[in-house]
């Protein structure tokens, strides 16, 4: 299981993914879920990946190697489509196709894998976009009335983002509601784990302007989770009780 977060704000976008894969309760292993491609200047791409990490690895192989290919053109290369709608289709065939594959081969054994992407980013000139892609291939964009995207073990970490997030949100703030929901998934589900990669994409630098990565026990982290655990029972001890028993 993991747990990938996007906001799309005014100001930019905020990113966060855990790094914990398991493949049963003795087999757990940490692995990178959040990858960008970039032209600085030009465009920048940032994918989130939750699932089978048979699927998510040959997916990000063919979409590098597409890239890398000298007959490269806008219908195959993600560095090269003329638009972030276009980087989503490409992204959801590349997906689907890999998918598709897998369980040809898989299917006589009775096993699928399945895997969903965030595809985030902006090229000199459009918007900033942010896709959420289906194992299926198909996609929904995040809007105004609902300006974040999620994937993998997102119930935990949700209703900090439906209270706070809203288009003007600023990236601090962004930043800072990411960060807690992601505390909130960790501290109700083991799947979920650390190190955490957190990444910001400022509107119209076409570039990752910030990357970090927190490690387990990152001082910063705790006294934020911490002060969101004081924060929350401070004010939950305060509100009053109407119902009558």
């Amino acid at each position: 299981m993991t747990y990938c977060v996007g906001l799309l704000l005014d100001a930019g976008m905020v990113l966060l993914s855990d790094t914990r894969t398991n493949a049963g309760l003795d087999h757990i292993s940490s692995y990178r879920k959040m990858f960008s491609f970039e032209v600085p200047g030009e465009r920048v791409i940032a994918i989130l990946t939750a699932g089978s990490l048979s699927v998510t690895q040959a997916t990000l192989a063919k979409l590098q190697e597409a890239i890398e290919n000298p007959e490269a053109t806008p219908e195959t290369s993600i560095l090269m489509a003329p638009t972030m709608l276009k980087v989503a289709e490409i992204v959801g065939e590349t997906l689907w196709s890999v998918r598709d594959a897998n369980d040809q081969r898989l299917k006589t054994n009775g096993q699928f894998g399945a895997a969903s992407m965030i595809v985030a980013g902006q090229r000199k000139g459009g918007r900033m976009r942010m896709f959420l892609i289906y194992p299926e291939g198909n996609f929904i964009e995040a809007t105004d009335d609902t300006p974040f995207l999620q994937v993998g073990e997102h119930k935990y970490g949700k209703p900090i983002l439906d209270r706070i997030v809203r288009p003007e949100t600023s990236i601090e703030d962004g930043e800072k509601a990411v960060l807690l929901s992601m505390d909130s998934t960790l501290r109700s589900n083991l799947s979920v784990g650390m190190p955490l990669d957190l990444a910001v994409i400022r509107n119209d630098e076409c570039k990752v302007g910030f990357q970090r990565r927190i490690e387990p026990g990152d001082a910063d982290f705790r006294r934020m989770s911490e002060g969101w655990s004081k924060a929350l029972r401070t004010s939950f001890a305060k509100i009053p009780l109407h119902i009558l028993a």
